[in-house]
């Protein structure tokens, strides 16, 4: 699974040429071209991350940052400013809008990609990772193979996909049309329904031997993924 990026970026020339790059690096790319867009383009399909010109016709950069932050769903969402302001105070207000890295023009599109790099290995460590652990499960991205205490997970690709994604963000209640947007795809044409029909078949295996369940069902939202269950399980393991 791809780190997906959206780039904003009025310039459509520098846009490609980011887009370019961004997937020679091994990223998926999404782009708009002004703030606006932006916002239809999250609503759409959540990125791992957000390269974000400063000046964008209309709604600025900085202002389309100060709503991303605002925005619950949107909060933790990993932001790069991209700018040809380099005096401190601009660095500053780009920080104070909640952008979690800055980048200078011009630049070197190899500085850019890990700075890109490191900024989601802080805010997601698995993405870019050949593994995952969480507690007592460990998902090997590698080999697309799945373990809990040692016992091995027999997971088909989509039970596979949803524990990874899982995994990935502990904690957070997904809907059902959030699930299927980041596990199957946006243009998945998959009734609801079968995401809990997934759910039931993980469920199945992860707790095959006894094991607390970690997926919590969340009432008229959706399902949520809680660490603290298998490091629980984990603990009480040793």
């Amino acid at each position: 699974m791809k780190p997906l990026v959206l780039i904003v970026e009025d310039d459509a020339a520098l846009s490609r040429l980011l887009a370019w790059n961004l997937e020679a690096a091994g990223f998926e790319v999404a782009t708009a071209f002004d703030g606006e867009e932006a916002l239809a383009r999250l609503l759409e399909r959540r990125p791992d991350i957000v390269l974000l010109d400063w000046m964008l016709p209309g709604l600025s950069g900085l202002e389309l940052c100060r709503r991303i932050r605002r925005d619950r769903e949107f909060s933790d969402l990993p932001v790069v400013m991209l700018t040809a302001r380099t005096a401190e105070p601009d660095r500053v207000r780009g920080f104070d809008q909640g952008a979690d890295d800055y980048v200078t023009k011009p630049f070197s599109m190899a500085e850019l990609i890990r700075r890109l790099q490191a900024v989601l290995r802080r805010a997601r460590p698995g993405l870019l990772a050949g593994e995952l652990r969480v507690g007592d499960i460990l998902v090997d991205l590698e080999r697309r193979r799945a373990f809990r205490r040692g016992r091995e997970l027999r997971l088909a690709p989509t039970e596979f996909r949803l524990l990874r994604f899982f995994a990935e963000n502990p904690g957070r209640v997904f809907s059902r049309l959030q699930l299927i947007d980041r596990v199957w795809g946006a243009d998945a044409e998959i009734d609801p329904r079968a995401v809990d029909a997934a759910v039931r078949r993980l469920r199945r295996e992860l707790n095959a031997a006894g094991e607390p369940d970690p997926i919590r069902t969340v009432r008229a939202e959706g399902y949520a993924f809680e660490a603290e269950a298998v490091r629980s399980a984990d603990a009480a393991g040793r």
